[in-house]
């Protein structure tokens, strides 16, 4: 093989395949992304009669499991700007949903706490995220699932910018 033409195959190799040439139906994040616009569509109505949003359903359920997280984490678990999480605990906090609390390592930073009445909310409407989830994954077997979920894992790993 001539250098020529190692060069036009390395080139080749190196080239990184266009959208177009994947397919939508093929990239991932794009996959991603329309599963997570459809499962918060198929919740909407439920969010809406407890007075729920995306972000605010979100940060219930995350508290729902790690009570008493600084606002910078919850927004990390969250998938939440700390812009549009600020607005939304003020919101949770105005309706009784969450506490601030000061931390009583610093006094500059504030956890945010479940009250009894945003745990209540969100037992209400985990049966909503039950449903939808089991739809999700309709016709999947288990096996199928865990190695999705360990993947999913894998290439949250590989994006991570924070430690959590």
């Amino acid at each position: 093989m001539s250098n020529e033409d190692r060069t036009d195959v390395i080139t080749e190799e190196a080239r990184v395949q266009r959208l177009g040439e994947i397919g939508l139906e093929n990239f991932p994040p794009y996959l991603m992304n329309r599963i997570m616009g459809r499962y918060n569509a198929a919740l909407r109505d439920e969010m809406a009669n407890l007075g729920l949003t995306t972000p605010k359903m979100r940060t219930l359920a995350v508290l729902s499991v790690i009570d008493g997280l600084l606002i910078r984490e919850l927004a990390i678990y969250a998938v939440v700007e700390v812009s549009t999480l600020s607005r939304a605990l003020d919101a949770l906090e105005r309706d009784g949903l969450v506490r601030r609390v000061a931390d009583k390592d610093d006094s500059r930073a504030v956890r945010i706490h479940l009250t009894p009445k945003g745990r209540d909310t969100h037992e209400q409407l985990w049966p909503h995220l039950a449903g939808a989830y089991r739809q999700m994954f309709k016709g999947i077997s288990d096996a199928d699932q865990r190695a999705f979920v360990a993947t999913l894992q894998a290439i949250l790993k590989n994006v991570r910018k924070h430690p959590i």
